[in-house]
C-alpha cells in the first residue's frame, strides 16, 4: 500500500507540475504534441483536438511535448506544425510564463491543500513569536547567557545557514535539521542587541534536540471558508522560509547530510499514511512547494534556470550558442544526479541506524 501512495504521491505533484506548462502554453498559442501520465511506452492513448493524451507504463511523474523543444520535435518528425506555433516563435514574456506555469501550479496545489486541511480541522494554531518566556535551570540555553524576554531575531549554524525567525516554530524547525552544529543567536534584549552561542544538547525522553528555551503559549484561531486561505498562505510562508534557508546553506556545503532522496520520501510516505488521510495530504502540499521552490533554482535543466538564459539571451539580443547551452545543461544533469545519489546514500546509512 506504501507503494502505491508513494507513486501517486510523485505522480500528484509532477503531472500538476507539467499540467501547468500545458495550460500555458495552449493559451498562448504553442503546439503541444502530448501530454503523458507517466513514464515509458505508451499503454492508452487519447487524441484531442491537436494534443495526444496519454498513460505510460511506469506511473512515476509525466511531461509535456511542445513545439519548438528539442524532445518535441525529435519524437514527433511526422506532426506538421502550423508556422508560428512553436515555443521559439512566442515573445520572451510569454515563453517566462510558460515556463514558470508549472512551479505556479505547484504552489497553487501546496495553498490549496494546506487551506483545506485548516478548514476541516476548524482550527489552526499559530505559533507564537521567537520570544523566551522561561529558561530551563542548567540548559545549554542558561549556560549560553539567555534570559527570559529576549527576543530571537537571528539564528545562524556554525556551517553558514541562519534564519531570521518570525514564529517559535520557525526556530524549532531550524534547530531540527542543524542541531547537531554550534548555533549563535543575536537577540533583542532591553534595547540592546545580544551574540550568545549555543550547542543544543539530546533529550533522551524527548528523542529530539533541545536548548533550554521555552516559548509563549500557541494561540487557537477558528477556521472558516473565508480566512482558511490567509492561514494556508501562513503555512506555505514557514515552510517555504526553511526551505530557502536549506538550499543557501547547501551551496555553502553545510547541511549536506540532511539531504533526502526516493528512499527518504518513501519512508516519510508510510510515517505520514499512518497517521491518516490529513497528514498524507500535508506531506504532498509540503513536497510540492518544495518542488516549485527547487524548480525556481537558476539552473539551466530548471525552469528557474531557462528563464536566466532566455533573459539573458533578450538583454544580449542574440541566441546563446547551442553547444555552450548543452554543455552547460550537460553539466547541471551530473551535479543534480550526483547529489540524487549522494542523498540517497545518506538515506541509506539512516535507514541501516
Amino acid at each position: 500500500m506504501t507503494m502505491i501512495l508513494f507513486v501517486l504521491l510523485l505522480s500528484v505533484i509532477i503531472c500538476i507540475h507539467e499540467a501547468g506548462h500545458l495550460l500555458a502554453a495552449k493559451k498562448f498559442g504553442v503546439y503541444c504534441f502530448e501530454y503523458a501520465f507517466g513514464m515509458g511506452p505508451a499503454i492508452f492513448k487519447k487524441k484531442g483536438k491537436e494534443t495526444v493524451y496519454s498513460i505510460r507504463a511506469i506511473p512515476v511523474g509525466g511531461f509535456v511535448a511542445m513545439a519548438g523543444e528539442q524532445d518535441g520535435d525529435e519524437a514527433y518528425p511526422d506532426v506538421e506544425v502550423p508556422a508560428g506555433r512553436r515555443i521559439g516563435d512566442q515573445a520572451v514574456w510569454k515563453r517566462i510564463i510558460i515556463m514558470l506555469a508549472g512551479v505556479t501550479m505547484n504552489f497553487l496545489l501546496a495553498w490549496l491543500i494546506f487551506s483545506m486541511i485548516f478548514l476541516h480541522n476548524g482550527v489552526y494554531v499559530q505559533s507564537p513569536p521567537p520570544v523566551v518566556e522561561e529558561v530551563v535551570a542548567g540548559s545549554p540555553a542558561e549556560l549560553g547567557g539567555f534570559e527570559p524576554g529576549d527576543r530571537i531575531i537571528k539564528v545562524k549554524a556554525s556551517g553558514g545557514a541562519s534564519i531570521r525567525p518570525d514564529s517559535y516554530l520557525d526556530l524549532q524547525m531550524f534547530l531540527s535539521q542543524y542541531a547537531e552544529e554550534e548555533l549563535t543567536y543575536t537577540v533583542s534584549r532591553d534595547g540592546a542587541t545580544e551574540t550568545l552561542v549555543v550547542q543544543a544538547e539530546y533529550d533522551e525522553a524527548q528523542e529530539a534536540y533541545r536548548i533550554g528555551i521555552v516559548g509563549r503559549a500557541a494561540s487557537a484561531n477558528d477556521v472558516n471558508f473565508l480566512n482558511c486561505w490567509r492561514y494556508g498562505l501562513m503555512e506555505m510562508g514557514v515552510i517555504m522560509r526553511l526551505m530557502v534557508s536549506t538550499i543557501l546553506a547547501l551551496f555553502r556545503g553545510s547541511g549536506l547530510n540532511q539531504l533526502s532522496g526516493p528512499v527518504g520520501i518513501y519512508n516519510a510516505t508510510e510515517e505520514f499514511a499512518a497517521m491518516g488521510l490529513a497528514s498524507y495530504l500535508f506531506l504532498i502540499a509540503e513536497l510540492s512547494l518544495n518542488v516549485g521552490i527547487f524548480n525556481l533554482l537558476p539552473l539551466p535543466v530548471l525552469d528557474g534556470g531557462q528563464v536566466v538564459l532566455l533573459l539573458g539571451e533578450a538583454v544580449a539580443g542574440r541566441k546563446l550558442n547551442e553547444k555552450v547551452k548543452m554543455g552547460l545543461m550537460g553539466a547541471c544533469w551530473i551535479l543534480l544526479i550526483t547529489v540524487m545519489v549522494y542523498a540517497t546514500w545518506n538515506d541509506i546509512i539512516r535507514l541501516f541506524g
